[in-house]
């Protein structure tokens, strides 16, 4: 799909690669629908991207209205889900609010919006779908299950919706379809990791900037791909872990703890 002209609907703008993503977006021409929570944050990426704000909390109920604000004010051509919350910890200490909230606001508040949003696609014969998910959601990750399976439900979400829309040429979308692409990050360096509990402490692997994601999001609508990792290099690892999942447990047992 062409971006330039193009209206996308970005959520999680406010900050991290939702925000990262509107600028990229922005410098190829799309006019831009931008939802996030922090409002002041919100209105700075819409000054310099020049994108319209449709602030909400996804988990709180407000996806339909930000929805429907969005399709009164014109066509949404394409949908980028970027919003996401993680939590970091054993389960048993994490509160029944805070894994309501994260699936709420990962993967149900996503689902809801792709609902209300793909019938115009549908009509007109032609759109695309982004899902920012995460390598958490292929191979798990210790002490993250609740974030891991709602990103691992994004990623089902997205290869369901890719057998039930009239996809273009390639996997993901090119000339009239619907495309639908998951874009698989590692760590980002965003806000993310301290949001959640718990800072990142790894040396290795290290964090991608937030623009080298929103760069391939948009390449990915370009070029209607189905499936980014970023780095590209965490091709591999999903593929061990679905190849010989056995051997990548014992590995991760092994060398998986922070």
């Amino acid at each position: 799909m062409r971006l330039a002209g193009a209206r996308v609907f970005v959520t999680g703008a406010s900050s991290g690669i939702g925000a990262a993503t509107a600028l990229e977006l922005s410098a190829r021409g799309a006019r831009l629908v931008l939802s996030g929570r922090d409002e002041e944050a919100l209105a700075g990426v819409a000054a310099r991207t020049g994108g319209e704000v449709l602030p909400a909390d996804l988990a709180d109920g407000t996806v339909d209205r930000a929805a429907d604000l969005a399709v009164r004010a014109g066509q949404v051509d394409v949908l980028v889900a970027c919003a996401g919350e993680g939590w970091s910890g054993p389960l048993p200490r994490m509160s029944g609010g805070t894994a309501e909230r994260m699936i709420a606001v990962n993967l149900t508040a996503h689902v809801q919006l792709t609902r209300l949003l793909l019938p115009g696609m549908l009509e007109r014969g032609r759109g695309h779908l982004v899902y920012v998910a995460s390598i958490a959601g292929v191979v798990g990750v210790r002490e993250e299950a609740v974030y891991a399976a709602t990103k691992a439900g994004l990623l089902a979400f997205a290869e369901s919706l890719r057998y039930e829309v009239p996809a273009g040429k390639g996997n993901g979308a090119g000339g009239n379809g619907i495309g639908v692409t998951a874009v698989v990050p590692g760590v980002v360096d965003t806000p993310f990791f301290a949001r959640r509990g718990r800072p990142y402490t790894r040396r290795r692997p290290a964090p991608v900037p937030p623009e080298r994601v929103a760069r391939a999001i948009a390449v990915a609508v370009e070029r209607g791909h189905a499936e980014v990792y970023v780095p590209g290099w965490l091709r591999l690892p999903a593929r061990v872990h679905g190849a010989a999942p056995g051997a990548f447990r014992a590995l991760a047992r092994r060398f998986g703890r922070p």
